[in-house]
């Protein structure tokens, strides 16, 4: 008897690979706070994933570090214990980089075979692999960046890194909504294509949160609803010329783009909640518009706190998952409203 295609372990399969994901997101945050990301500067694909095992490994690893600008113009202070501290979680993101790709790829190698994909979903499942594929790329990519003159990967690849990592959990949750809620249903496309804007401004302030985090922007201006006491805009966030380059290579004027684009955000899904307030809702229609509503609040109210007290730890990784259930979140709705 042949097997059902599509079935609950092609979506259990897919759930898996957002939750790994997601985990991979939160590691991915803390190895950027606590700087750790060149701590591992080569790039071994199968001896990269075992640590160092013993003391004579790990010193052969500490010179290898002691290379590259990040010690020699940071961390020359660092003893063999700081640098294992920032080792561990850069080990730890490439590893689970590695299991993502044995997940995604070996199950799919397995449905295949025993045919329980439709044609449609392994032609969506080939994106999705490019992608993870792409994210590993940009992953390296960005390292390679800070290993050569200054000890600070580009703040460009940092965003492009981040926000793939964003896009591809966002594709995989919708490839899985596709199966869970196969049935298709008349679409509103006014409102879908509202939707679809408010999605498209989302990622732009992801993008940013990228320019932000790569060019340790929150640790400027630590004060709201001002920049600084009385000034709504600081005039550093203006300073260099030509204009442009203050929206995307100047600290001040990305987090004063990063904050101020916040608004627009809130301000977006205000009004996507409020729109979908006078229709007809699904019952998932309406739990998705209402945890837009929720998590935009909860993610605006981290990202006021991160700044405020000049991004500890915590709060930097809390404001990080903000921003990946609010993209969830979105999805879902959006998927919601399209089918």
């Amino acid at each position: 008897m042949a097997k059902q295609k599509d079935n609950k372990k092609v979506i259990y399969w897919l759930l898996t690979g957002c939750a790994l994901l997601f985990i991979m997101v939160v590691v991915g945050g803390i190895t950027r706070l606590t700087d750790s990301g060149l701590s591992m500067s080569e790039y071994k694909l199968i001896t990269g994933t075992i640590p160092p095992l013993n003391e004579a490994e790990w010193e052969a690893a500490f010179a290898v570090y002691q290379q590259y600008p990040e010690f020699q113009k940071l961390h020359s202070h660092f003893t063999l214990s700081d640098f294992k501290a920032i080792y561990f979680w850069e080990w730890l993101h490439r590893v689970i980089g590695r299991l993502i790709g044995l997940v995604f790829i070996l199950p799919f190698i397995y449905f295949i075979a025993t045919k329980q994909l439709t044609a449609k979903t392994i032609k969506k499942s080939l994106v999705l692999l490019f992608l993870g594929g792409f994210q590993g790329f940009l992953g390296w990519y960005m390292v390679k960046s800070g290993l050569v003159d200054m000890p600070d990967v580009s703040h460009y690849r940092l965003a492009a890194h981040l926000t793939t990592a964003f896009l591809t959990f966002a594709a995989t949750l919708w490839v899985a909504l596709d199966l869970i809620y196969p049935n298709k249903k008349a679409v509103d496309k006014s409102f879908r294509n509202l939707i679809g804007i408010g999605y498209i401004i989302l990622i732009i302030q992801i993008v940013y949160g990228g320019f932000v985090a790569g060019l340790k922007a929150g640790l400027l201006h630590n004060h709201w609803p001002f920049m600084n006491e009385g000034k709504f805009i600081h005039e550093s966030a203006y300073a260099i010329e030509p204009f442009y380059l203050n929206l995307i290579e100047n600290p001040s004027g990305i987090q004063f783009v990063h904050r101020t684009f916040a608004y627009v955000v809130v301000i977006f899904i205000g009004i996507i909640w409020y729109r979908a307030k006078q229709m007809s809702l699904t019952k998932l229609q309406t739990q998705g518009v209402n945890s837009l509503l929720i998590l935009v609040g909860v993610q605006f109210l981290l990202g006021v706190l991160t700044i405020i007290y000049g991004v500890p730890l915590w709060l930097g990784v809390a404001h990080q998952i903000g921003a990946f259930f609010l993209l969830s979140a979105m999805t879902f709705t959006l998927h919601r409203f399209s089918r």
